[in-house]
């Protein structure tokens, strides 16, 4: 039985659920190839969210958004906004036809698809956990290597690349689109001019920046409502701010709502199962002759230099193995964490950081263990749930509790000892599995 017909019988299970119980909750429509939503349920779902289209979105500093995040070529009208819309539910942009933005970006699932890595075309699997697009755009660099400057660049390289939409070139998607005849009289009210691949680009950013979500009870407990979020929750912030050392790299205030430093650390995701060295030499000799953003587009999810991280931007060596600090927004609603989905819980998250990362040459020099106990990670887990937006606030809770189920049963990252110190983190590398006597 083949990916597609086990989709179809999960399908065909849950519809038999749906009679069984009546229950409205089961009755959406089936997901489709690659497991998404429907597109027409998740476009419902989407306008139950009443996201503002016009002025300033609520939670950004009205200077920052006029002068950093809208660029002057491509200001927010209506019109651009209804045509990427409409771009990032078509599954014309896939070779195929059965792969469009909300395809890896669900609005159901947290504008992600809570998968480890993604699906593209034919059933082909990345190297990459897709981010949320929710507040992506007001990210400094697109992509977990900020391999992008902008949201109109990264909303183009999908498009072409061969395991995710898969068109062979630009004029191929253009194409595509072009058998939809309302496409030509949309592109000239928003752009003035007929379909092409910058204004795709384009579009789907404008629609993209519709996406902020930054109301959360965190905001309201800020705002001066000591009831907003749980005595553990406050006490999560606390360490998140001290013991936990989180705001070290996600700082969160005014200037800077998502908590996210905008740069790139090697917090030893990857560490525990490649040797980064080696890795380094393969990239050096793939990039030596320079590469493009579809060159890296393809490396990054293509082949195993993906775990480089930025050094294949780059080519420096202190970003080896380095990824860009996530955003906290909505992080309970997103999971799994990490470039490789990896982490299935944010006890995983913090589990990690509490015993130090993993030990390798390039792990960031703020990264050491944290010696928090279980009520400390309990607490602090807390917190980081009450960043969620209040719109998705039955799915946060939902999400809370099959995360605190999942760790109850299994913390694979967890390791006391080191992260109280009881073992030091070279320890067993320099002196052996006996360690210091």
């Amino acid at each position: 039985m083949n990916k597609t017909q086990v989709r179809l019988a999960s399908a065909a299970v849950l519809g038999f659920l749906a009679a069984a119980a009546g229950s409205a909750l089961f009755a959406a429509t089936p997901p489709d190839t690659h497991g998404a939503l429907d597109a027409a349920a998740q476009q419902q779902r989407l306008d139950a969210l009443h996201i503002p289209t016009t002025g300033v979105p609520p939670g950004v500093d009205p200077v920052a958004w006029a002068s950093i995040y809208v660029p002057a070529d491509n200001q927010q009208t209506p019109e651009r906004i209804a045509l990427g819309r409409k771009l990032y539910f078509d599954t014309h942009l896939s070779r195929d036809g059965t792969v469009s933005c909300a395809t890896c970006h669900d609005v159901s699932r947290g504008f992600t698809d809570r998968r480890n890595v993604s699906e593209g075309v034919g059933d082909k699997l990345g190297r990459r956990s897709a981010p949320t697009v929710m507040n992506a755009v007001l990210f400094q660099t697109m992509f977990w290597d900020g391999r992008a400057p902008t949201p109109e660049e990264q909303a183009k390289l999908p498009i072409l690349n061969p395991i995710e939409m898969g068109h062979p070139d630009k004029a191929s998607a253009v194409a595509a689109i072009s058998a939809d005849p309302s496409y030509v009289g949309m592109f000239q009210k928003a752009y003035g001019r007929a379909p092409n691949y910058d204004d795709i680009g384009r579009a789907l950013a404008s629609f993209e920046r519709t996406l902020i979500f930054l109301d959360a009870p965190f905001d309201k407990y800020v705002a001066g409502d000591s009831n907003a979020i749980s005595p553990a929750a406050q006490r999560g912030l606390v360490l998140f701010g001290g013991k936990a050392r989180c705001v070290s790299c996600h700082m969160l205030n005014g200037s800077n709502p998502l908590g996210t430093d905008n740069l790139f650390h090697n917090i030893g995701v990857s560490a525990r199962t490649q040797n980064f060295e080696a890795l380094a030499r393969k990239g050096l000799e793939a990039t030596k002759s320079g590469a493009d953003e579809q060159a890296l587009d393809k490396l990054a999810l293509e082949t195993d230099l993906s775990e480089l991280g930025r050094f294949i931007t780059t080519r420096n060596r202190s970003d080896i193995g380095a990824f860009k600090t996530e955003q906290l927004r909505n992080v309970g609603i997103t999971a799994p964490y990490m470039h490789d989905g990896s982490l299935r819980t944010l006890w995983d998250v913090v589990d990690h950081y509490n015993k130090g990362g993993e030990t390798n040459p390039y792990l960031d020099g703020g990264i050491e263990p944290l010696n928090l106990s279980e009520a400390e990670i309990d607490d602090l887990v807390a917190f980081l749930f009450t960043l969620t937006d209040s719109r998705f606030a039955a799915e946060n809770t939902a999400a809370y509790q099959e995360q605190h189920a999942l760790a109850a049963k299994q913390r694979p990252f967890r390791d006391d000892a080191l992260a109280h110190r009881q073992v030091l983190p070279f320890e067993t590398r320099v002196v052996g599995a006996a360690g210091l006597k």
